[in-house]
């Protein structure tokens, strides 16, 4: 499909969650705004700092209307560990075969060594608003709470 971009509409996609389940995006496209974020692994400095972020502001992003989804190739063994040691209240989403990352158009970083770390913010009507690409998570959080403020 190629790189996503604003303005560009989400493709409707499924994969399984932290719990084996499967998870279709139609589910909650249009219904809410969407914070989608692929992040590079589980248990990583800057993944872990990134996912507490999203866990410290969920109440946050939930006033908001928004749902947190982070997606990356670890298994959904890895993702459930994950969740459980930091306690996190969202939706992590297998893509071992790496083809969300492809249909996000997600690049790899550092030489093409390691996968890229891109958000997306998807308003209500299922229409990109914001793509922040940087490998340094913290820079991600004040930029994604900008957007979904701004579609309210």
């Amino acid at each position: 499909m190629g790189e996503i971009k604003v303005g560009d509409k989400l493709p409707l996609f499924g994969a399984k969650d932290q719990n084996g389940n499967d998870f279709y995006i139609a589910s909650v496209l249009q219904k809410k705004i969407l914070i989608i974020y692929f992040y590079p692994k589980d248990d990583t400095p800057g993944c872990t700092s990134q996912a507490c972020f999203f866990r410290d502001q969920f109440e946050e992003f939930v006033a908001l209307g928004a749902e947190v989804i982070g997606i990356s190739s670890d298994s959904v063994k890895s993702h459930k560990k994950f969740e459980t040691e930091y306690k996190l209240p969202f939706t992590l989403l297998s893509d071992q075969d790496k083809s969300l990352r492809k249909l996000f158009g997600v690049p790899n970083n550092l030489l093409g060594l390691w996968p890229g770390r891109v958000t997306y913010v998807v308003d209500k009507n299922g229409i990109v608003q914001l793509v922040f690409n940087s490998m340094r998570a913290e820079d991600h959080f004040s930029k994604v709470l900008e957007a979904v403020k701004r579609m309210m």
